[in-house]
């Protein structure tokens, strides 16, 4: 099953999404990307025939960052750069806020907003010659830092930033940035498959670990343990759990309906 939008591609298939970025040359993000991006999370949020998601780029590259050539169109307009600001802040957090796990198949270039949006997601595997880049500094702009410190280091964080250094997915591995460093022929299909296992688990127990790193993330421990025993009770009255139970006890597969 595919569904058609401008600057990107959506197929689902074993409930799983993937979402290709697609908009040539390089998957540069403009105001049609950002506003479709939002609308394609927004919508699988809510999809039930959707449990995980892939997020990948066409090409060779995943996404080259911000098209600059819209910024000299909002310079001098009252009112566009918080208009600006809000949309970009809108296509990576809708990523974060989707209910279902994502996992980014970084394919190529994940350069400045490219970065942030591959950092934005669950899971990240990376193409042995794709790399993570933070150019901001190169055309003297500045941003990324918080994305960048929820996954590199202190001092590699800095490294990345700084410099503009290309961060390479082998370097990406060592610092723990991704889970899987491949050749980009096996990249899409080991993210899909991440995506099958993740969709034959508790759907609802899913969404419920998922909101449990959203919610806790900046928690100290005793709060945010509070928070997911909470999670936990809540999730022991719902039918698939207990389906899951009788499952287990039965030797079967279970059935989860959503519920």
């Amino acid at each position: 099953m595919s569904d058609a939008y401008e600057t990107l591609r959506l197929d689902v298939a074993d409930l799983v999404a993937t979402v290709t970025l697609g908009r040539p040359p390089v998957n540069a993000q403009n105001r049609a990307f950002k506003e479709e991006l939002v609308h394609v999370f927004d919508a699988l949020h809510d999809r039930e025939d959707v449990r995980a998601v892939v997020l990948t780029g066409a090409g060779k590259t995943f996404s080259a960052g911000a098209d600059l050539k819209e910024r000299p169109s909002i310079a001098g307009q009252p009112g566009a750069y918080p208009r600006h600001n809000r949309l970009t802040r809108d296509s990576f957090d809708c990523v974060m806020d989707c209910a279902k796990p994502v996992i980014a198949a970084v394919n190529g270039a994940a350069i400045g907003a490219g970065c942030v949006l591959a950092l934005c997601c669950d899971i990240l595997l990376v193409a042995e010659d794709a790399y993570l880049a933070m150019t901001e500094v190169d055309v003297g702009l500045a941003g990324g830092v918080r994305h960048v410190l929820r996954h590199f280091g202190q001092s590699d964080a800095r490294l990345l930033i700084y410099t503009a250094r290309r961060i390479t997915g082998p370097e990406l591995l060592r610092m723990n940035v991704a889970s899987l460093c491949l050749p980009r022929d096996q990249l899409l299909p080991a993210a899909q498959q991440i995506g099958r296992e993740i969709a034959g688990k508790v759907p609802l127990a899913v969404q419920a670990a998922k909101r449990s790193f959203q919610v806790t993330e900046y928690m100290p421990l005793h709060e945010g343990y509070r928070f997911e025993q909470g999670q936990t009770a809540a999730l022991a009255r719902t039918e698939d759990t207990q389906e899951a139970w009788r499952a287990f006890a039965e030797k079967r597969k279970p059935v989860f309906k959503g519920r």
